[in-house]
């Protein structure tokens, strides 16, 4: 039975040209800063987004946890969307490793967070509130793909209540493709812009957090603090420059199987999200166990959720797509 595997686009396999691009990598040892893999890797996605420096990690949790605490001190505060993947879903690590207390709010229906609730939850310039020193947005959010405008204004109202600003990009390529821009031109609008090499880009491991170089130097310190530092990891950030290379157009193709995934899902008669990239939201309700075990039989993995993640990638092909609308129509008529 051929699997097909829903839950992330963290699930991919690297390909065999990226088995044997790694296989190449030239190495040092990295915590010493002589990788020469590492250091082509973190220069060319600086250039790429237009900052100073770079930084690999072993994770996209690790990255916006080091931006975080090389932005804010003990007892600072950072703003956030309450769903957002550096409040909800990074076990806490703002506040248990970096004493940074975390402001979440509501983040609107398009995944912008609204500035009229953002300057109601800075705090005053008084002693019995922690300092709000950072705003941390993420794009995409949800497969939605926060409006160019809404960055630069998002710029403006930070330098304006003097607020650092974070990017947790770890999807910063989708929304690049999908507004036909560079991601540069969504980068150029943060302090600090965290990119994982491990979602849509399709590498096993890894991201990189880029900034200027005094913040990469910063995070460099905590890197280490936090058991981050790794010695002939070449051989990892060797998938990262291929997936740079040869995984960033093909974007496009996950997010039209995306959309063709959407449609045959509406027109079954399911309610469906608006589809924007490579996620597909579905509203399931309490049918889901049922449904995740249907299509477990079948060969299609998902996490079960009431509103139901579905999240195309580079191995999910048009055919698969046919064969997931096939067995949610079954389903339905069962």
């Amino acid at each position: 039975m051929q699997l097909i595997d829903l839950r992330s686009d963290t699930v991919t396999q690297p390909t065999d040209a990226m088995r044997q691009a790694m296989a190449r990598a030239e190495t040092g040892d990295d915590v010493y800063g002589d990788d020469p893999t590492v250091r082509l890797l973190e220069s060319t996605l600086a250039e790429r987004l237009g900052m100073a420096a770079g930084m690999f990690v072993p994770s996209g949790t690790m990255s916006n946890l080091l931006a975080l605490m090389a932005h804010c001190e003990r007892g600072d505060e950072y703003i956030v969307g309450q769903q957002a993947h550096t409040y909800k879903y990074e076990g806490g690590g703002a506040a248990v490793l970096g004493s940074i207390q975390p402001q979440p709010i509501e983040m609107e229906a398009d995944g912008t967070l609204s500035f009229e609730r953002i300057r109601a939850a800075i705090k005053p310039d008084d002693f019995h509130f922690a300092r709000t020193r950072l705003l941390a947005l993420e794009n995409t959010m949800q497969g939605k793909v926060l409006p160019t405008d809404y960055l630069a204004a998002a710029r403006a109202f930070a330098h304006e209540h003097g607020l650092a600003l974070h990017l947790d990009g770890a999807r910063l390529f989708n929304a690049a493709v999908k507004s036909g821009c560079e991601a540069q031109d969504i980068a150029q609008h943060f302090d600090s812009v965290s990119v994982c090499l491990s979602k849509s880009l399709g590498a096993p491991v890894g991201s990189v957090l880029c900034g200027d170089w005094a913040l990469i130097d910063r995070a460099r310190r905590l890197r280490k603090m936090v058991g981050g530092g790794m010695r002939q990891s070449g051989i990892l950030a060797a998938a990262g420059l291929y997936a740079l290379e040869h995984h960033v157009e093909r974007l496009a193709e996950d997010h039209e199987h995306a959309r063709l995934l959407g449609e045959g899902l509406r027109e079954a008669g399911y309610e469906v999200e608006p589809v924007q990239t490579n996620m597909v939201y579905v509203q399931i309700g309490e049918r889901i166990q049922a449904l995740a075990a249907f299509c477990s039989e079948r060969g299609i993995r998902l996490i079960p959720s009431a509103r139901l993640r579905l999240v195309t990638h580079l191995d999910v092909s048009g055919e698969m797509i046919r064969q997931v609308i096939a067995a949610f129509i079954e389903f339905a008529r069962a």
